[in-house]
């Protein structure tokens, strides 16, 4: 059985989130502003998803837990952002090629690696066609257990993953990041989806 997403965000043990949007994707969008739809699979409260809409994009955040969305919809608005509870592994049709950008932070690294195959499957009817895919996978993680979240992905293992679709515009190992991830520890993707 898999973690109980909504119970750690009810008691309040949820170390993934630190109060506020990645330093990556603040980074990458200090010169990469995103315009149109965009999709936040595994938003958590939120932070990413503010962080978006507050330099106007069209942002939907999507959760499994019930709690986290009821936090991040607590938030004052910062734009055009709403949340929906969902399981992005088991999108709805209503999201079927709806968006222009995907934004992945914290949602891979929470299934089970033996899911990411359908998660790949749902991100592919979410873009449009030659949509964007910009995700920081964690390639690192301390003291990581192989039978619990977080799960790291290596390289090779991304591109197994996605190369066959998607074609790499810009990867790299960001300087900033949140303080309690070491340098090495995640690596930004930006990728586009090959439609036809």
């Amino acid at each position: 059985m898999g973690k109980d997403w909504n119970k750690a965000y009810e008691i309040g043990e949820t170390p993934w989130d630190k109060g506020f949007a990645s330093p990556v994707l603040k980074t990458f969008l200090g010169s990469y502003p995103l315009v149109g739809t965009v999709l936040v699979p595994g938003c958590g409260t939120g932070h990413d998803v503010r962080l978006l809409a507050a330099q106007g994009a069209d942002v939907v955040g999507m959760d499994i837990a019930p709690s986290a969305i009821d936090k991040a919809k607590a938030f004052l608005p910062t734009g055009k952002e709403c949340y929906e509870l969902e399981n992005f592994l088991q999108l709805d049709p209503s999201h079927y090629g709806l968006y222009d950008w995907v934004i992945e932070h914290t949602c891979l690294c929470a299934i089970r690696p033996s899911e990411r195959s359908d998660y790949v499957k749902a991100l592919k009817k979410a873009l449009k066609p030659n949509g964007q895919y910009l995700a920081v996978f964690f390639r690192k993680v301390r003291n990581s257990l192989s039978d619990s979240p977080p799960y790291p992905i290596s390289r090779k293992q991304s591109d197994d993953l996605f190369m066959d679709a998607f074609d790499i515009v810009k990867s790299y190992i960001p300087e900033q990041s949140y303080k309690c991830r070491p340098f090495g520890s995640e690596e930004l993707c930006w990728m586009q989806f090959r439609s036809s």
